[in-house]
């Protein structure tokens, strides 16, 4: 494959150092990525980077994914109006042991490949060095006026900004330079608001040990709107299923609009360039269908999760539409149905009554003020208007018992073709 070419067309090159081509054409090249453990999971802005290094190995390189133990600890200033909280070491000594089992999703570490991944901690180059050395080793090659000139710290003088952060990118040099000493890396790559530190690592090289290496930066990816990728009123969307379920993951990738779906699915996916030009074409004669929604959930939500989350998470997802049935919910695990109906008014009922019996009307009025008198369920009733589980009732003198319980707890009430209610039986 020939990687730039490549990543090209699928918009993920924002900037390419002069002889970048050249190189990876040459020969087998060692790339690094850095990211800091920050948190005990990757977002799918990550995931960005991510994909560089897999596109990487695909066309035959060496990717190295380097957690930032060391960088971790200081906070790196980039695309940050003020100070990161600082993190002790147990905590970022948990979020890396996390990431790590992450990354094994994407990369291949087959000790039998010639370029198999690596996964590096700059902790563990970092923590013997003295102040005085990194001082005399690394800080005398690079210039404070040439530091000060980056976009990440030009754009905090005037807020303000501690030496803690000012020092981050003589670190993060210092990583690209111990990973050429003795990793052979040649190429560093990572998000476009990073180019500033990237370089500052192949200078110092290059004043250090005349040295040269390479540099290559994907753009921030944005949604058409303007709003910002990955983030959704609950937060960001994360890789970790404790924090975004499968369900809620797959269902971001299908909300997009038509715009960033076209875009999206060249950066997250690996189908081809023929097989998405194919989708985008089909996807144009019927929009409605979503078709390129739909391509782009599945491959990133297999992924990332695996195909049984996958298939869960679409019949999970046709429940709320005309293709859900009764049998489906009934299959829908726990965790499934209540991520499905997050939102959906609660209303707590004795279980008890339940498992002896209550009348459909008296249920869906007295017992739950779902409708406010128990003559206006039963004319809603018999307009068709009122569903348990998915299952239209039509007689007024139906019962409801514990048999309609799913999960042993739940009961579904759909009022007309949006109003959804769950009573809940404690």
């Amino acid at each position: 494959m020939d990687l730039v070419n490549e990543l090209k067309w699928r918009g993920m090159i924002h900037n390419i150092m002069p002889g970048t081509e050249e190189q990876l054409s040459k020969e087998i090249t060692t790339a690094y990525v850095g990211i800091d453990p920050t948190s005990d999971s990757l977002h799918i802005g990550h995931l960005v980077s991510v994909m560089l290094l897999k596109h990487l190995q695909l066309a035959g390189h060496k990717p190295i994914a380097l957690i930032g133990g060391a960088t971790g600890m200081i906070g790196d200033p980039s695309g940050k109006s003020e100070e990161r909280i600082l993190l002790d070491k147990k905590v970022l000594i948990y979020n890396q042991e996390c990431i790590k089992k992450q990354l094994l999703k994407f990369l291949d570490f087959d000790t039998n490949l010639k370029n198999k991944a690596e996964i590096t901690n700059n902790y563990e180059w970092m923590k013997g060095f003295s102040f005085l050395d990194f001082l005399r080793d690394v800080g005398k090659y690079l210039n404070v006026s040439y530091m000060i000139a980056k976009d990440s710290v030009k754009s905090r003088l005037e807020t303000g900004i501690s030496f803690t952060e000012f020092s981050y990118q003589l670190i993060q040099a210092y990583d690209f330079y111990y990973l050429y000493k003795n990793m052979n890396c040649k190429l560093q790559m990572g998000g476009s608001d990073q180019w500033g530190n990237i370089t500052a690592g192949a200078e110092l090289i290059r004043r250090k040990d005349n040295g040269e290496v390479f540099a290559l930066t994907c753009p921030l990816i944005t949604k058409s709107d303007g709003g910002k990728f990955g983030k959704t009123e609950d937060g960001n969307i994360w890789l970790d299923p404790k924090y975004t379920s499968p369900y809620k993951f797959y269902q971001f990738w299908l909300n997009i609009s038509d715009k960033d779906a076209e875009k999206y699915i060249k950066i997250f996916t690996l189908l081809s360039k023929e097989q998405i030009n194919s989708i985008i074409e089909e996807h144009k004669q019927a929009s409605h269908k979503r078709l390129l929604q739909k391509e782009l959930a599945k491959n990133i939500t297999i992924m990332v999760h695996n195909e049984e989350e996958y298939n869960s998470a679409l019949e999970a997802s046709e429940i709320l539409f005309e293709k859900g049935t009764t049998d489906a919910l009934k299959k829908l695990s726990e965790k499934y149905f209540i991520a499905v109906f997050e939102g959906v008014p609660q209303i707590r009922i004795s279980k008890a009554e339940i498992e002896m019996g209550i009348n459909i009307v008296e249920l869906i009025s007295t017992k739950s003020n779902i409708l406010s008198s128990k003559s206006e369920a039963r004319k809603m009733i018999k307009g068709g208007g009122i569903s348990i589980n998915k299952r239209k009732i039509l007689n007024t003198e139906e019962t409801i018992s514990s048999d309609a319980l799913l999960n042993g707890k739940f009961i579904l009430i759909q009022r007309g073709k949006k109003n959804y209610f769950l009573l809940r039986a404690d």
